[in-house]
């Protein structure tokens, strides 16, 4: 997708970087910038800013590791694992689907907080190593942390941050892992994925509540355990409130669909003959003659019987009005090798999945370089509302992906 940036891979998993990444970053170094000068007065400002950079970097290696355990875990019991995403609110593990088990959803959860609270102990031991090599004595809090070294200071602010990451994670609120937990023990109980994400996501969609109005009573003065008091603690409770309640609705949602769609193919639902062009035709034709004419967004592009490429709404906004009349959609149009696709017999449900992270409207369908259809999401709404009491409502994102 367009706002992720691929920074390489680790044990054959992808990381990327979200925009929003970069926000928290600058955030999370001026906050240390603030906190490391009110501690060592006699901290330089240069030094005081590539050590708050550097400790922001260290513990976004931190959430790195944590979802890195959750990946391999998820790889060790047979889930295939897109790659790892960090973002505003740390990271998230794009694993391909469900878990088959409650123990398969316990292990892959219960390996990232495990994580962040080893890492957590490692940092405070070895601060409290250093403290104790670099000979300080004095029994004050405040006295030992300005004495501290910047290597010692960072060591001790690591440990525990990830520390309280881990903590925090554990909170039974769906989607955290101690909502993912509570959903494996709830499974256990019901013999149903369903029933079970249900009451998870309603504990997690309570716990958002709780945040977001604890967050507003911040804003006007009230005191909250570990945020304390003033707009921007308020805000920023409440927008991770939000985000919570949103996300355990959507994570309901995802499972809803999965099981409506479980056990039906693309071919079962797919646009079977859907409008194509020539790779000649001029832009003016094409905006006239089809796009004007019919409800499409993207049309495939043949040579023959060969899908050559497709060209989007998109791509025709990328044109001048006045270049339409000696334009040609070859010109314009999106490489078949460019493309993501699906097979007639992919499952119906990995492709909503792709459909939806990649955030686009419709797939082409592809059988050894052939087009036979296109999956669109609005047939796949269809689907959705004929056998499920509530078509879960999703955004419509751009017409096409590209492969990345």
């Amino acid at each position: 997708m367009g706002n992720n940036i691929s920074i390489g891979k680790l044990f054959g998993i992808n990381i990327k970087l979200n925009w929003s990444w970069f926000f928290i970053l600058v955030l999370l170094t001026w906050n240390l910038f603030n906190a490391f000068g009110a501690m060592h007065p006699d901290w330089g400002q240069t030094s005081r800013l590539v050590i708050s950079l550097l400790a922001a970097l260290l513990f976004f290696l931190s959430v790195l590791v944590h979802e890195l355990a959750h990946s391999l875990m998820a790889r060790a019991r047979g889930i295939s694992v897109q790659g790892i995403t960090l973002f505003l609110f740390g990271g998230v593990s794009n694993i391909q689907r469900q878990p088959d088990t409650p123990l398969s959803e316990f292990l892959i959860t219960i390996v990232g907080p495990i994580s962040s609270l080893i890492l957590g102990f490692l940092f405070l031991g070895l601060s409290g190593v250093n403290i104790l090599r670099e000979g300080i004595q004095m029994s004050n809090a405040d006295e030992i942390m300005s004495s501290m070294t910047p290597f010692t200071t960072v060591l001790m602010w690591l440990g525990s941050t990830n520390i309280i990451l881990g903590v925090f994670n554990m909170i039974p609120g769906f989607p955290l892992d101690g909502g993912r937990v509570l959903r494996s023990l709830l499974w256990v109980i019901t013999d149903n994925l369903k029933k079970a994400t249900r009451w998870s996501s309603w504990v997690g969609q309570g716990i958002g509540w709780v945040m977001m109005i604890s967050g507003i009573s911040a804003v006007f003065g009230g005191q909250i355990p570990f945020f304390g008091s003033g707009a921007v603690n308020g805000l920023w409770l409440a927008f991770i409130g939000w985000f919570l309640n949103s996300a355990a609705v959507q994570s309901y949602r995802e499972v809803v669909v999965q099981d409506v769609l479980e056990g039906v193919t693309v071919g079962d639902i797919m646009r079977v003959s859907p409008p194509t062009v020539s790779g000649d035709l001029l832009v003016s034709d094409l905006v006239h003659q089809h796009i004007m004419q019919k409800d499409d967004h993207a049309f495939p592009v043949m040579e023959g019987e060969a899908l050559v490429g497709l060209v989007t709404l998109t791509d025709v906004r990328g044109v001048s009005r006045s270049d339409w009349e000696r334009t040609t959609v070859k010109e314009i149009m999106i490489p078949q090798s460019e493309l993501v696709t699906v097979g007639v017999k992919d499952e119906a449900a990995e492709a909503f999945s792709k459909i939806s992270q990649l955030g686009v409207r419709q797939l082409p369908v592809v059988e050894k370089g052939s087009l036979k259809g296109v999956l669109r999401r609005s047939e796949l709404m269809k689907w959705l509302q004929l056998h499920s009491d509530a078509g879960p409502r999703l955004m419509i994102g751009p017409s096409i992906s590209r492969k990345k």
